[in-house]
């Protein structure tokens, strides 16, 4: 499709009218179909039928779980990644289980398996002319493998372990036969296989196992001589001796030095109490000191007896003076039986510590036979790692060895692979599908025959239609360098009509004021209904043009992005506007000599776009009128307002200018007569145009009129 104004015609595929000339044609499209349909019907049932069946086998481990004393219990089971069935896959597919199952089979004594023994007269004459080769030249081994490869598949079943195998064959019987003899077959050289490997471990382990043994001997040995030798003694939680010995020494020093600190700290505080005055009564070690007991129940008896003869007898008593005397002694007795506690104390301390350098002088000793034989140590765990690995070795091997023995003596083989699902003798063939063959090849009759008009009358240029089409990017042309550049506008998108009030005409119009339908008038009211597109007519010709250019430069001063089209003969606007007659217009993009965007221009005296009149023929531009109402709405959709000025021009031509009845109306009545203007305003009210605008400027030498 071409560009909107460009050197072509747009044009759009005009959907009914292919629709219509399939319809036209609609017996031929029948009677092809038909003819297509019964051919299909009838080679369908013609071909020979073939049937399908399929067998499915499950890859899996199948190892025997031993449950003897001396037998390894052996895994139930290991896991058979993507590469490990695609491998069972193929092995599936080779050439030497072909060749097996069709020897058991004897497929070569059936004439499905080698059709070249009777060649058709198609294929006498292509290997005559050279133009295919001649089956003959096989052996009949290989002809046969070529027609069995044909129609056997091997496949995985998606996102599991399983392996189907179908055959086809024109025979139900033999189509079942296949697969469960592929599968026999195959399972029968799985266990062959793992036969000869057992057989194959047996006689090489022997020998090894011999070895081993005598080499894990050697290594026990010497791990004993060595330990013999450094005196790496064993204890009970098989450590060394030496190790044993210093933590069982640091337990002991941890010990003694809480000891020897309790002893200090109990010393130290039996010191400061006695140092202080205070009494001894509240130390742990005072307390429980017996004789300190005796004291207290003596001094407490003396201190009872005291006050109740203090009650009969005066101070100077004898008797009161002894017993002063006694509670005295007491008190000198607790004082130097604690003094002995403190003494103790100190005694206990000074032991432990004498205990402490003792043990130190034992563990700094110890510490060096500990160092020693932590360096023997090293070389006697590498001796016992190496007695280990052989240990280890030989039980690996004396377990596979009793495995492979047991298998080999019992032909206990299975092979890693089970059958899960019988071939069985198909009923229906698999090919041909009478019904669905018939069906999609009436389908494609139909639409190759609906698609071959189609492109018949696309090529021929009937099914399209000239349209105004979606307009591409807008960009007005400046006039001058010094003018400034003009905002692109985006090519319209369609938009629900603006809804506007019609505003009352007047019933007078050779009032010589007009005050009510100035210009500023005008712009309010458009500003209030938000009108889009504004059709401009002059009775009076280039003086009610004038006012239409002050109108559109009005509203780009309120901030509107408008757009002025010049409709008229005189192009009276065009020159107002712009300052060359020659810039393409209208006229031009009807004619269809320009692009859509060159005919946009910028006003010299505002932020107004202008499409001038242009330089066309007219008579070539009234040929493509009919697109004139698509040019304004595309118009309206990329600016704010579009303003068309059409001079004095009829209702027959608005109604081709604005074929919306939604669209403002307004006649520029400066110079015309009064008669004039109510025939007019009559003709628009009789075409259901609502809203009607009167805008004068008033006299010549108005400052509206300046302005212009």
């Amino acid at each position: 499709m071409s560009n909107v104004g460009g050197a072509h015609q747009d044009v759009d595929i005009d959907l009914g009218g292919l629709v219509r000339a399939i319809w036209k044609r609609r017996m031929r499209v029948l009677m092809a179909t038909a003819l297509c349909t019964g051919a299909a019907f009838a080679g369908a049932n013609l071909l020979s039928p073939q049937y399908r069946a399929e067998t499915r086998l499950l890859i899996e481990s199948r190892e025997p779980e031993f449950s003897g004393s001396n037998q390894v219990q052996m895994p139930a089971d290991r896991e058979f990644d993507e590469s490990a069935i695609a491998s069972q896959v193929q092995l599936l597919r080779s050439a030497d289980l072909m060749k097996q199952v069709a020897r058991n089979m004897k497929l070569h004594e059936i004439k499905e398996f080698d059709p070249s023994a009777d060649p058709s007269l198609l294929s006498n004459i292509l290997v005559t002319f050279g133009l295919a080769k001649n089956p003959l030249d096989l052996p009949p081994e290989e002809r046969v493998l070529k027609a069995f490869d044909e129609k056997l598949q091997v496949y995985q079943v998606e996102k599991s372990r399983v392996v189907g195998v179908t055959f086809n064959s024109k025979d139900p019987r033999l189509a079942a036969a296949v697969p469960n003899e592929m599968a026999k077959v195959y399972l029968s050289l799985q266990s062959g296989a793992k036969l000869d490997s057992n057989s194959e471990a047996s006689r090489w382990l022997e020998p090894e196992i011999a070895n081993l043994r005598e080499k894990v001997r050697e290594a026990e040995a010497k791990v004993a001589d060595y330990r013999s030798n450094s005196d790496l003694l064993l204890s009970s939680d098989n450590s060394n001796f030496a190790t044993k010995q210093l933590n069982d020494l640091s337990t002991e020093l941890a010990r003694v030095r809480s000891d020897r600190a309790s002893a200090e700290a109990r010393a130290e505080g039996v010191r400061t109490t006695l140092a202080s005055g205070r009494d001894a009564d509240t130390l742990n070690d005072v307390v429980g000191s017996q004789m300190i007991q005796r004291l207290k129940e003596n001094e407490s008896t003396i201190q009872g007896q005291i006050a109740d003869l203090s009650t009969t007898l005066l101070d100077g008593h004898p008797r009161l003076k002894g017993l002063k005397s006694q509670l005295q002694g007491i008190r000198a007795q607790i004082r130097s039986e604690t003094q002995k506690i403190l003494a103790s104390l100190d005694n206990e301390a000074g032991v432990a510590r004498l205990r402490e350098r003792q043990l130190m002088q034992q563990l700094n000793t110890l510490k060096a036979a500990s160092a020693k034989a932590g360096e023997d140590e090293v070389g006697l765990r590498a001796l016992e790692r190496e007695a280990a690995a052989q240990r280890q070795l030989l039980e690996t091997y004396l377990a596979r060895y009793r495995e492979a023995t047991s298998r080999v003596g019992s032909n206990a083989t299975p092979a890693d692979a089970r059958v899960i699902s019988q071939a069985v003798e198909p009923t229906e063939a698999y090919f041909p599908k009478v019904l669905p063959i018939t069906i999609v090849a009436a389908l494609a009759s139909f639409l190759v025959s609906c698609v071959v008009i189609m492109l018949g009358e696309l090529f021929s240029g009937r099914a399209l239609r000239p349209v105004g089409g979606a307009q591409p990017e807008v960009r007005p042309r400046p006039v001058e360098a010094s003018e400034p550049v003009v905002r692109k506008v985006v090519a319209p998108v369609v938009v629900p009509p603006v809804a506007v009030a019609a505003v009352p005409v007047a019933e007078e119009t050779e009032d010589d004021s007009f005050d009510d339908f100035s210009i500023a008038a005008v712009v309010a009211h458009l500003l209030e209904s938000d009108a889009r597109v504004v059709v401009s007519v002059s009775p009076a010709g280039d003086q009610g043009s004038t006012d239409a250019v002050v109108l559109a430069r009005l509203m780009a001063e309120e901030g509107r992005r408008v757009v002025f089209v010049d409709l008229t003969g005189s192009s009276c606007p065009s020159r107002l506007m712009v300052p060359s007659m020659s810039l393409p217009g209208i006229t031009n993009l009807l004619a269809g000599e320009v692009a859509f965007a060159d005919t946009i221009h910028a006003d010299r005296l505002s932020e107004v776009h202008i499409v001038p009149a242009g330089d066309a023929d007219p008579a070539v531009a009234m040929r493509g009128i009919e697109r004139l109402p698509m040019i304004v709405e595309a118009l309206s959709n990329a600016y704010d307002m579009v303003i068309v000025e059409c001079g004095a021009a009829a209702t027959a031509a608005v109604r081709r200018v604005a074929r919306s009845v939604d669209a403002s109306i307004v006649i520029s009545v400066q110079g015309a007569g009064h008669g004039e203007v109510v025939s007019l305003i009559e003709e628009l009210g009789e075409a259901s145009y609502s809203d009607i605008v009167l805008m004068t400027s008033g006299e010549p030498g108005s400052p509206d009129r300046r302005a212009a």
